[in-house]
């Protein structure tokens, strides 16, 4: 993954918050929206490629695009750094392999403490029997 090459391949677009704000909302765009194109990015393997549209399927549009939005700042300027951050952490995020998981076996004492609980419990519920029948 090339960082550089990345942040120069994101596309945005600035747009009117939604919300309360009055007259200074209503009038400055201070909601960006960034969009990303995968497929045709030059910054990443096909590997990476492959990985990033399997784990964020659920954010890549049907043409391919990446989009995400932040309008938490009243500032423009801000929110763009912000969804900067967030985009560049999804995509580590997405990069990163899965640790595979080793099985491992029971150890002998561990093997032998279950079946005495076991025996134990099985006593319990053996004495909880009415003797009679």
């Amino acid at each position: 993954m090339d960082k550089e090459q990345l942040l120069a391949e994101l596309h945005f677009k600035a747009v009117r918050s939604s919300g309360p704000g009055g007259q200074h909302a209503n009038k400055t765009a201070t909601k960006v929206e960034l969009s990303f194109e995968v497929d045709a990015s030059e910054g990443l393997s096909e590997e990476e490629k492959a990985r990033i549209h399997k784990r964020l399927s659920n954010r890549i549009t049907k043409e391919g695009m990446l989009k995400m939005q932040c309008e938490e700042s009243r500032s423009q300027h801000t929110n763009r750094e912000l969804v900067t951050e967030s985009f560049l952490k999804e995509i580590q995020d997405a990069l990163k392999k899965k640790k595979v998981r080793k099985k491992t076996k029971p150890t002998k004492a561990s093997k032998i403490i279950r079946l005495k609980q076991k025996k134990q419990k099985s006593e319990i519920k053996a004495n909880r029997k009415n003797p009679l029948k």
